[in-house]
């Protein structure tokens, strides 16, 4: 993993200075074992840039707009949520174009590309609640459907399975989240292959004041391969930003740094988090 050691170093020295927060969202992509309640409605959106993304398995390379990230959390029980996140409009400026096995499918000939973002479904089941001794504990299992085509360069068309046990403890102002899991990542070339892969994710959120707070994590994939085939390659993130909650809105912003060769070199978030009673369970 190439720049993985001096941005992991900056992750430990944040988590040796930093000192609860809620259930984690936006714009932690590490998943918080606590579910949203029953009959709540989470609402999250936002805008991601990347700068020098790479797609192997089309070859293409550029920088990536995501404008909008959607994302809806819907508490099934008190212990269960549905989880939906995809995007309406992915756009990538092609700076480069490398070989790659599925290059000939690329329609495009400009210097741009745009396409609908994959969708991915999930559902989490928290199984055990924190107490002062104990953290939280929950399982999540998350399908990722191919919605960005080959055709735009943007896609694998491939449907990939993930399966996370789930973490979490709060000390004093300091929420610490860890995510652990294996995923099942098709090869687009080849439809008889598939690459077991292993996933991770730790992030805390210490709280600064009632209403803001400094949140960062570090979150990937690591291919169990020794030669991974494009598209099963070992990817991951390291992100730094903060929040501010006024009443039921939570705005966010971050940067975030890429861990392996195949990852943007740095890119930016921000969005906001909304969380209200839609429903009364039976």
């Amino acid at each position: 993993m190439t720049r993985l050691s001096s941005l992991v170093g900056g992750l430990c020295l944040a988590l040796a200075v930093a000192g609860s927060a809620e259930a984690q969202q936006r714009p932690l992509v590490t998943e918080d074992p606590e579910p949203i309640g029953a009959g709540r409605v989470l609402l999250e959106g936002g805008i991601d840039y990347a700068a020098d993304m790479q797609y192997p398995v089309s070859g293409l390379q550029g920088n990536l707009w995501r404008v909008p990230m959607l994302g809806i959390s819907v508490g099934i029980s008190s212990i269960a949520e549905l989880q939906l996140d995809g995007g309406l409009f992915d756009h990538l400026s092609i700076t480069k174009r490398n070989p790659a096995p599925l290059a000939h499918l690329v329609t495009v000939t400009g210097d741009s590309t745009h396409a609908v973002d994959d969708l991915v479904v999930a559902t989490k089941i928290r199984f055990l609640s924190e107490t002062d001794s104990r953290p939280a504990f929950a399982i999540r299992f998350a399908t990722k459907l191919p919605n960005a085509s080959n055709e735009s360069g943007l896609g694998t068309d491939t449907t990939d399975f993930y399966a996370s046990v789930l973490g979490a403890k709060t000390v004093r102002s300091l929420r610490t989240v860890a995510n652990l899991g294996l995923g099942i990542v098709g090869d687009p070339s080849n439809g008889e292959r598939q690459n077991d892969m292993l996933t991770y994710g730790v992030s805390f959120a210490r709280a600064m004041t009632q209403k803001a707070e400094l949140v960062g994590e570090v979150n990937g994939r690591i291919s169990t391969r020794s030669d991974p085939f494009p598209g099963g390659e070992s990817r991951g993130l390291l992100k730094f930003g903060g929040r501010y909650t006024q009443g039921l809105l939570r705005i966010d912003a971050g940067l975030f740094f890429g861990l392996n060769t195949p990852d943007p070199t740095i890119g930016f978030t921000a969005g906001f988090t909304y969380v209200f009673d839609a429903f009364k369970i039976p």
